[in-house]
């Protein structure tokens, strides 16, 4: 079921709600939608109430308050949620983007209304430097991070699939050169969005660092990781492991920067598991 709420700057956001049982939030990667976590609600919804917002400026929703969305925004725009729906606690899923903003929330609020949380696929800081090699592709330096966002200025789409394409997963440079139909598709898609706000959330993206966070996450934490990452290397997933208290590491063999898409049911499944046990 599709529902709207409005957050405290007047800004209409949407998402999808479905399932029973105690709440379990979904926060998508940028460029994507809500709809990513589809193939997951079969298994998720017997047990949760689901809830899979469409992060602002995404899902194909116009913005009419502002078109400079950043990362604090976004997690302001969670905190919303929650005193929306009058959640004391909630557990949260973050993949990719949502990693980032969820970071950003603890780093606001701390997790007195959070229950636990699952880390798909991110690094605490994306841009590479002499004391950080555990950023996008471990050598994304300040350099390569401003070529992409003149990249992502000329044309929105094009720099999106390569960002994604030239990393560190084979495969995906091999079928997006052959233009396979998934990458004609991830073309259309892109095409639909309004590049101005994703370009201004993707700057607020590159410009964080919250390696500082990790030390005040306080609730049971999973992390799941690609071993075939179009982004990051085992040091990445190794790093949040020894700095984050308690957290445990799923890593997904074959599995490129969306493990939980590559094995849906292995992730339901070991989800389910740990939040069973994080009550």
């Amino acid at each position: 079921m599709m529902k709207k709420f409005t957050a405290d700057d007047g800004e209409q956001l949407h998402l999808q709600l479905s399932g029973c049982g105690s709440p379990l939030l979904c926060l998508h990667g940028w460029t994507s939608s809500h709809a990513v976590w589809r193939p997951l609600l079969a298994a998720l919804t017997p047990h949760h109430q689901v809830i899979c917002p469409d992060a602002r400026g995404h899902g194909g929703h116009a913005l009419q308050v502002t078109q400079c969305a950043d990362v604090a925004r976004l997690a302001r725009d969670v905190l919303n949620l929650i005193d929306h729906f009058g959640l004391e606690k909630v557990a949260i899923v973050g993949h990719s983007m949502g990693a980032l903003t969820l970071w950003q929330l603890i780093q606001d609020i701390g997790c007195e209304r959070i229950s636990a949380i699952c880390i798909i696929d991110q690094s605490p800081k994306l841009v590479t430097d002499a004391t950080w090699a555990n950023g996008i592709y471990g050598d994304f330096d300040i350099t390569r991070s401003q070529r992409l966002i003149d990249h992502l200025e000329r044309d929105f789409p094009e720099a999106v699939l390569q960002l994604v394409a030239y990393g560190l997963n084979v495969r995906a440079r091999e079928t997006y050169e052959r233009n396979s139909r998934g990458w004609q598709q991830s073309r259309l898609n892109l095409q639909g969005l309004d590049p101005v706000p994703q370009i201004a959330i993707w700057k607020s993206l590159v410009a964080a660092d919250y390696r500082a966070v990790l030390a005040k996450i306080a609730v049971p934490t999973l992390l799941a990781f690609g071993t075939q990452s179009n982004f990051y290397t085992a040091a990445t997933a190794e790093y949040l492991l020894t700095h984050i208290a308690g957290a445990q590491l799923s890593c997904y063999e074959k599995a490129d920067h969306c493990p939980q898409l590559i094995d849906p049911q292995r992730f339901t499944t070991e989800l389910l598991q740990f939040l069973s046990l994080s009550n």
